[in-house]
């Protein structure tokens, strides 16, 4: 069985265990009233909820096994997808109890509310835990996100360990299910250390240790366009942090200004023992006074995550398409890649000539492995689903008409996000299976 279907089915196994829990506890004979029923289904709903909560900590937790089985943009994409229906879960949980409780204590639902956080110990926490858990899935929906700046929305989202954290007492001190000493009260709480442990070891120490035995350093600045620096970092014996040609670490430059922010930049050119590079682009305050780092900056990071890397390769050929700043993974992946002379295509996509960054450096790679290099300029025909300019989509043109040989390859593609899908659905289309496509979204 593969990696990832066994973890698939033990964050199944967690759930079917909290519902264990519960029925263990007696559940199934609490249901002989509506009061019972409804406050049954609240206790439930906010047990399956929190356990989401936890696996979607897990998922964002870089875990190396995680990375593994599903790579960045899968593990976040699940993150994703269970923030909604955990969120669903939690407020129903809240509304059951409400109601529940004032049936069983015939008053109404406003004095129980009242009733709730004034007598019963932990609930203002367990309140404001709700509303900073609102306030995060808010924020992570598609159009709040992209209306945020990447600090801010990065701050927010740590928010998620606070509304959890605040909402672990009253599910001690509230109701008989978790009550201390019991089965039930050990596994609630090896969940919670063990999300905890995993988040301090893979988010924090390991980063910490492996910088400092780097010695990361700012080496120097280069300008590649308007906007767009290359950063080349130096450091020690940089082979222990096993880094492939097309991965990504999460960054932090510590200088004044930016010490607090860590943002996940990809390698643009292959890691040797002494050196990394990226190449980054001004989206936001903190990308654009990258391109005034000294000589000498500390650096640390976290990772490298990702299997945007050669090792995913299926077959001999291979084929790399970037857009925009996407272009730096697949130029680092380009370096080292193994192929004949002949075996592989880069297409790079831009609006202009002028934001074909790093086209010099894929020219002259290309040249120099026997690699066939297109750019293909030119906007996008607007309300037309497509990753290729107006003059081309009414060629038509497409990836199998740009690359005959398409089916024999491996296509890595790396861009903006909707571009990105626009070019994995070509693919797809072409008649390519899964194993054999392989991006990266240029997004958060």
């Amino acid at each position: 069985m593969r990696l990832a279907d066994t973890l698939q089915v033990l964050c199944t196994v967690s759930v079917a265990l909290v519902i264990a829990l519960f029925l263990a506890d007696g559940g199934a004979a609490r249901f002989a009233t509506p009061a019972d029923v409804l406050t049954s289904l609240g206790v439930l709903a906010g047990l399956i909820g929190t356990d989401l909560l936890l696996i979607m900590m897990l998922l964002a937790a870089r875990l190396p096994a995680i990375d593994r089985a599903f790579g960045h943009d899968g593990a976040m994409a699940l993150h994703q997808s269970l923030g909604k229906p955990a969120l669903s879960l939690i407020l129903a949980h809240a509304g059951l109890l409400i109601v529940g409780y004032a049936l069983a204590g015939e008053i109404s639902v406003v004095a129980e509310v009242w009733r709730m956080l004034t007598v019963l110990p932990d609930m203002l926490l367990a309140v404001i835990g709700l509303g900073l858990l609102v306030l995060v899935v808010v924020s992570s929906i598609v159009i709040v996100r992209h209306r945020l700046p990447y600090e801010v929305w990065h701050i927010v989202h740590l928010l998620s360990y606070v509304a959890v954290l605040a909402s672990l007492p009253h599910q001690l001190t509230v109701g008989a299910l978790l009550v201390a000493g019991s089965p039930q009260w050990f596994y609630w709480l090896a969940l919670y250390v063990g999300v905890a442990g995993s988040i301090l070891v893979f988010r924090v120490i390991l980063p910490v240790v492996r910088s400092l035995r780097a010695r990361l350093r700012v080496e120097g600045v280069d300008r590649v366009a308007d906007g767009v620096v290359s950063i080349r970092v130096s450091g020690h014996r940089l082979a222990r942090l096993q880094a492939d040609a097309g991965q990504f670490f999460i960054w932090r430059f510590w200088t004044p200004g930016l010490w607090w922010q860590a943002h996940p930049f990809s390698l643009s050119a292959a890691p040797t023992g002494n050196s990394l590079r990226i190449t980054v682009r001004s989206l936001g305050d903190a990308s654009a006074a990258l391109g005034g780092l000294r000589r000498g900056t500390r650096v640390s990071v976290e990772g490298p995550y990702g299997l945007f890397t050669d090792r995913a390769r299926t077959s001999p050929r291979i084929v790399l398409v970037a857009a925009g700043i996407g272009v730096a993974p697949i130029r680092s992946l380009l370096e080292t890649a193994s192929f004949l002379p002949g075996q592989a295509t880069v297409i790079l996509r831009s609006h202009t000539f002028a934001d074909s960054y790093l086209a010099d450096e894929l020219a002259e790679l290309c040249r120099a492995r026997g690699a066939e290099f297109r750019v293909i300029v030119g906007k996008r025909l607007p309300g037309v689903e497509s990753w290729l300019p107006a003059d081309a989509v009414a060629g038509p043109v497409n990836l199998l008409t740009l690359v005959p040989r398409l089916r024999d390859a491996d296509v890595y593609v790396c861009g903006p996000r909707r571009w990105t899908d626009e070019v994995v659905r070509d693919a797809r289309s072409a008649g390519l299976p899964p194993r054999q496509i392989h991006f990266e979204r240029f997004d958060w």
